[in-house]
C-alpha cells in the first residue's frame, strides 16, 4: 500500500494550480472585452471562462484527494474523486449556458449597441490565443497522466476556444454589416454549444463512475502480456477491468495444472502481475488461481497459454 503521493501527483497538482492562474487571467481579459463593448456574445464568452475558474479549482481539489493513499475506509484508494470533479464541471457548464441564454434573450428584447468593437475583438483574440495554447498543453499532460479531472477541464477550455473563434468571426461580420442582432444570436448559439459539451463531460464521468472497462486496445495488451509471461499455466479467463481515475484495476482467473504446488502457482502470478504493471502504468492486478478442470472454451474470452 502506498503511503505518500507519487511524483506524478505532485506534478499534476502544480499543473492544476497553474490552470487556476491561467483561467483567472483569461477571465479578466475577456471581461474587459465585454465591458468595453457591451456585447452579449462577448459576455457569454467571458461567463464561460468564469466557469473555468470554478472547474479549475475543482480539478485541483480532485487531484489532491485522488493522490491520497488507500486507507481503512477506502482500501481501493481515492481515484474516483476525479470523476466527481468532472461531473461538477459538466454541471457548472450547464449553469453557465442557462445564464448566457437569459442574457441573449434580454439583448434580443432590448436591442444591442456595440461600442469600440474593434478594440474589444482584439482583446478577445488575445484571450483566445492564450486559451488555445493552454488547452493543448493541459490536455496532452492530462492524457499522459490519465487525469480525468484535468482532461475534462482541457476539453472545456477547447470548447471555449471554439466558441470564442465563432464569436469573433460573428461579431466582425455584425460590425461590418451593422446587423447587431447577430450578437445575441451568437450568444445563444454559444450557450447551446457549451451545454452539449457539459452533457458530454458529465456522461463520460458517469460512465467511469459506474466502473467502465478499459479500452479494447488496453484489454488486448493485457491478453498479450498474459500469453507472453504465463508459461507454466494453462489458461486465463474471466478477464475484467475497471478504470478508476489514474488507476486501472485488472482481475482474472488463472488455470494451472492440478498437480502444481501453491508455491509454483504463486510464482507465475507474481511474474504476471509484474509484467502487466510494467506494461500498463497505474494498473493493479488480482489473480484467482484455479485447477485444470476449471478451464473454459476460448469462445468465452479465455486466453490459452
Amino acid at each position: 500500500m502506498k503511503t505518500e503521493a507519487s511524483p506524478d501527483s505532485h506534478a499534476l497538482g502544480r499543473l492544476a494550480v497553474a490552470n487556476i492562474g491561467v483561467a483567472g487571467a483569461v477571465v479578466a481579459i475577456k471581461y474587459a472585452a465585454y465591458f468595453i463593448s457591451g456585447s452579449a456574445a462577448l459576455f457569454s464568452d467571458a461567463l464561460e471562462s468564469l466557469v473555468n475558474i470554478a472547474t479549475a479549482c475543482a480539478a485541483y481539489y480532485a487531484i489532491y484527494v485522488s493522490a491520497k493513499p488507500a486507507d481503512a475506509d477506502h482500501p481501493f484508494g481515492h481515484h474516483k474523486a476525479e470523476f466527481l470533479a468532472a461531473m461538477f464541471e459538466g454541471a457548472m457548464i450547464a449553469v453557465a449556458a442557462v445564464l448566457i441564454l437569459i442574457k441573449a434573450h434580454i439583448a434580443f428584447r432590448d436591442g444591442v449597441i456595440l461600442e469600440s468593437p474593434g478594440l474589444a475583438l482584439t482583446i478577445s483574440m488575445v484571450a483566445t490565443a492564450i486559451n488555445a495554447t493552454w488547452a493543448r498543453h493541459i490536455m496532452a499532460r492530462a492524457r499522459a497522466a490519465k487525469s480525468e479531472a484535468l482532461l475534462a477541464d482541457g476539453q472545456h477550455l477547447l470548447s471555449d476556444v471554439i466558441t470564442s473563434v465563432g464569436v469573433i468571426i460573428g461579431l466582425t461580420l455584425a460590425t461590418l454589416t451593422g446587423q447587431y442582432w447577430l450578437d445575441p444570436l451568437l450568444a445563444a448559439i454559444v450557450a447551446l454549444h457549451i451545454l452539449w459539451i457539459g452533457y458530454s463531460i458529465t456522461m463520460r464521468a458517469m460512465s467511469r463512475l459506474l466502473d467502465q472497462a478499459a479500452s479494447p486496445e488496453i484489454e488486448s495488451g493485457i491478453r498479450a502480456v498474459i500469453e507472453e509471461n504465463g508459461h507454466g499455466a494453462l489458461q486465463a479467463h474471466d478477464i475484467r477491468t475497471r478504470q478508476a481515475g489514474r488507476a486501472l484495476f485488472i482481475e482474472f482467473h488463472l488455470v494451472v495444472p492440478g498437480s502444481m504446488t501453491v508455491e509454483e502457482a504463486h510464482g507465475i502470478c507474481d511474474r504476471l502481475e509484474s509484467a502487466i504493471e510494467r506494461q500498463i502504468e497505474g494498473s493493479e492486478v488480482v489473480i484467482h488461481v484455479e485447477p485444470g478442470h476449471k478451464a473454459k472454451s476460448e469462445e468465452r474470452g479465455a486466453v490459452t497459454i
